[in-house]
């Protein structure tokens, strides 16, 4: 892959990462116990921080969600893997922060506008904000759980839609890039309706990467270890090409 390189920025570049247990990261977990391996492309980087569960900075490592998604055992993600492979790319792209927000087992329903969810979302990406930076993208994984009947899956789409408009709105970023993902897998019998919304939305800025054909653990849910270090590159891979786009129309 080849990609233009721009300058070297000293803010941070900031990612907010949301939607429900494979964003949080459930690689290598098997019966709630994680198996500690960490895949050299999830290496801890100084370049790549996160903002804690106390909103505090700090050098960013596996697993990223664990003080965040706290009542369920997390393990590795895809976000880790983006970053570096970002960085390794394009070296000049600067320092990224990672704001960690996604929550196990959450339907679309909790990350409506005004919910807990959501508000405590705005109110971390505003936080990372604070001492300068500027938010690149979200990187959105959820939908597991609307799977689980007919009638949430009929009306994911049009909530999801209203989910992007709220976020951006308030966030006063009305392009901002959102990089969602499509299941690989669900928590009910109505997945491919799911999947169907999620192909279907067709807002500027807003692009998949398909996470379908991507192993999963036991559980036939949660993504392995090693399907998130694919995913981690699919949205790098991703991230880059918009971001050259964006860059050179500018």
């Amino acid at each position: 892959m080849n990609y233009t390189i721009f300058e070297t920025k000293d803010e941070k570049q900031i990612f907010i990462l949301a939607g429900q247990s494979n964003m949080a990261g459930r690689g290598g977990v098997v019966k709630r116990v994680w198996d500690g391996y960490v895949p050299p492309e999830c290496h801890r980087n100084p370049a790549i921080h996160r903002l804690n569960g106390n909103s505090i900075w700090e050098v960013a490592q596996e697993p990223l969600h664990e003080d965040i998604d706290f009542n369920k055992t997390c393990g590795i993600g895809p976000t880790m893997v983006f970053a570096n492979i970002v960085l390794e790319m394009d070296p000049q792209f600067g320092k990224i922060g990672l704001v960690p927000c996604a929550i196990g087992g959450t339907s679309i329903d909790k990350w409506s506008q005004g919910s807990r969810l959501y508000n405590d979302m705005i109110k971390r990406a505003r936080i990372a904000l604070q001492d300068g930076g500027t938010i690149q993208g979200i990187l959105w994984y959820q939908g597991e759980r609307d799977a689980l009947t007919l009638k949430k899956a009929k009306s994911y789409k049009r909530k999801l839609e209203n989910f992007f408009g709220d976020v951006r709105n308030d966030l006063n970023s009305p392009l901002l890039p959102i990089f969602q993902v499509a299941l690989a897998s669900g928590e009910g019998p109505f997945m491919e309706e799911v999947r169907e919304a999620q192909l279907g939305i067709n807002l500027a800025n807003v692009i998949t990467v398909d996470a379908l054909g991507l192993p999963v653990e036991q559980d036939a849910l949660h993504l392995t270890t090693q399907a998130q270090v694919q995913l981690g590159y699919k949205l790098a891979d991703a991230f880059l090409k918009a971001h050259y786009i964006f860059r050179t129309t500018q």
